[in-house]
C-alpha cells in the first residue's frame, strides 16, 4: 500500500504551492523507485532460495533412493536365507519321519 508524501501547511505557505508539490512528487517518485527495487531484490533472493532448496531436496531424494535400494537388497538376501533355512529344516524333519 503506497504512502503519499504530504507536507505541512507552513511548508506550503513558506515555499509556495508549485515548489511544495514538486517536492512531494519527487519524494513519491523516489519512494516508488525504492519499492520497485526492493521488490526486484526480494524476487531475486526468493528465486535463489527456491533453487537452493530444490537442489537440497533433490540431493536428499538421491540419498534416500540409494539407501532404500541397499535396504531392499538386504531384505531380499535375508528373506532367501530364512526361507532356505526353514525349507531345509522342514525337509530334514520330513526325511527323518519318513525313514522311521
Amino acid at each position: 500500500m503506497p504512502v503519499t508524501a504530504r507536507l505541512s501547511l507552513k511548508f506550503y505557505e513558506r515555499f509556495g504551492e508549485d515548489l511544495a508539490n514538486e517536492l512531494v512528487d519527487w519524494m513519491n517518485q523516489v519512494d516508488a523507485t525504492y519499492r520497485t527495487d526492493l521488490t526486484s531484490i526480494n524476487e531475486l533472493n526468493f528465486a535463489r532460495f527456491d533453487a537452493k532448496l530444490e537442489q537440497r531436496f533433490a540431493e536428499s531424494d538421491a540419498r534416500w533412493e540409494r539407501r532404500l535400494g541397499e535396504l531392499r537388497a538386504d531384505l531380499i538376501k535375508w528373506t532367501f536365507v530364512f526361507v532356505a533355512g526353514g525349507t531345509a529344516t522342514v525337509l530334514g524333519v520330513l526325511l527323518t519321519i519318513l525313514r522311521q
